[in-house]
């Protein structure tokens, strides 16, 4: 009697198994994160927040989360090729992103480099779309998406927690250029 339920209760979590396995390997190959917002200010004047990489410290989403954290600034002030480190709490981990094309006041693209909690390389895409009396901001960041955050996917809606920090930066973002 034992052996039966011991073996009828490995036939179930196999069967769970294969279908969380089943579900992961539906799970597209790259990963991609979108928000966007509108800002009463001028294109070039969103772009010069997010092109300098000093100013994150007051509309990043992340910066609430650790005031602690450790910074570090390389490359040039502004543009391609500045850079900035962090390493932070469990929540914001560390890791470093470089300004890897600048085109004022349109366009900032930059590559984003995880290194805790978890190791992940990404691209992440500002564009800067001029409306009447407005700019539309999108913040966009795709990467691979490897078979074990697929799995991770089945349980956690990453579009869902990694969007609502693009979010909250957006909204930060705006209150600043509005002000």
């Amino acid at each position: 009697m034992i052996k039966k339920i011991a073996v009828s209760a490995a036939a179930a979590i196999g069967v769970v198994a294969v279908v969380i396995l089943g579900i992961a390997a539906s799970k597209p190959d790259e990963m991609v994160i979108e928000r966007f917002t509108t800002i009463k200010a001028t294109p070039a004047k969103v772009f010069a927040l997010v092109n300098d990489l000093h100013t994150w410290t007051k509309w990043s989403p992340w910066e609430d989360k650790d005031p602690s954290m450790k910074r570090t600034f390389s490359g040039p002030a502004v543009g391609k090729g500045a850079a900035y480190s962090w390493d932070g709490n469990g929540e914001v981990g560390a890791g470093n992103m470089e300004i890897t094309d600048a085109t004022e006041p349109s366009n900032i693209k930059m590559n984003l480099h995880f290194l805790k909690p978890f190791e992940g390389n990404n691209t992440v895409n500002f564009s800067f779309q001029q409306e009447p009396d407005l700019t539309r901001v999108v913040w966009t960041m795709n990467g691979p998406n490897p078979f074990m955050c697929k799995v991770v996917q089945v349980f956690i809606n990453v579009d869902d927690m990694c969007g609502k920090d693009f979010e909250k930066g957006l909204a930060k973002l705006k209150a600043l250029a509005e002000s």
